[in-house]
């Protein structure tokens, strides 16, 4: 059985208010991207696929991949416009696997635990995704403000990653995405994840796996404390 995972460090960071890509902003004196890689470089994962933004290449595997010994990182590829641009370059870029891993980068925390329980229940249910149950209220609101509607929040779920999925599957859910874009686009369809794409395209469900650990996506300067304090306290990861 052959693992790939697919990185995404393309983002710009904006939040972040940052000239530097959040990315390779540093935790504890390294990229915040270095502990993503070194999850993978120190689990089951065969081969990893970084995707950085176009003209990213040599930093990335100068200054991080080779730099901290990433053996398992053997492809750097470009990245899109969107996200599902960048999943795509990534997973045409693969030689082929059984199941693929998609992991955004600026999720530093991510734990050998989730991605364990993400095999288990992949290779049962052809895709997982590591997500934890939302603890607030929820609301809808109608587009102008006012609340709409409050779903049970027992059975909401805020999705994180790494996705996880059979190969065949993903590839091609993504080959159809990338054939019916403009279609989408004209009908306001926005795509915000990959269990998404795979139910959109293959009309498959993926499991929700719990993540009991801290995994938050670093998106704003206070996320970077949090990070930072979590790595230090030396907590599983």
């Amino acid at each position: 059985m052959k693992i790939d995972a697919i990185v995404l460090a393309g983002g710009r960071g904006s939040r972040m208010k940052s000239h530097t890509p959040k990315q390779y902003l540093e935790l504890m004196g390294k990229p915040m991207l270095y502990y993503s890689l070194k999850a993978f470089e120190e689990s089951f994962i065969d081969n990893v696929i970084l995707v950085c933004n176009e003209g990213e290449e040599d930093h990335c595997r100068k200054d991080i991949v080779i730099k901290y010994g990433l053996n398992k990182v053997n492809k750097i590829v470009a990245g899109g416009r969107e996200r599902f641009d960048s999943v795509y370059n990534g997973l045409m870029a693969s030689d082929g696997c059984d199941y693929v891993y998609i992991h955004d980068g600026a999720r530093p925390l991510i734990s050998q635990y989730i991605l364990d329980r993400c095999q288990h229940y992949v290779e049962k249910y052809r895709a997982a995704v590591a997500a934890h149950p939302a603890g607030d209220t929820i609301k809808l609101e109608d587009g102008n403000r006012f609340i709409a509607s409050t779903p049970d929040r027992d059975k909401v779920w805020l999705m994180e990653t790494p996705q996880v999925f059979e190969y065949g599957l993903a590839r091609s859910a993504y080959e159809k995405l990338m054939a019916s874009r403009d279609r989408l686009k004209d009908a306001g369809v926005h795509i915000t994840d990959d269990t998404m794409v795979i139910k959109m395209f293959e009309n498959v469900d993926a499991y929700l796996v719990e993540d009991k650990y801290c995994n938050i996506k670093v998106t704003r300067p206070e996320d970077m404390i949090v990070a930072e304090a979590m790595l230090e306290s030396g907590d599983e990861l």
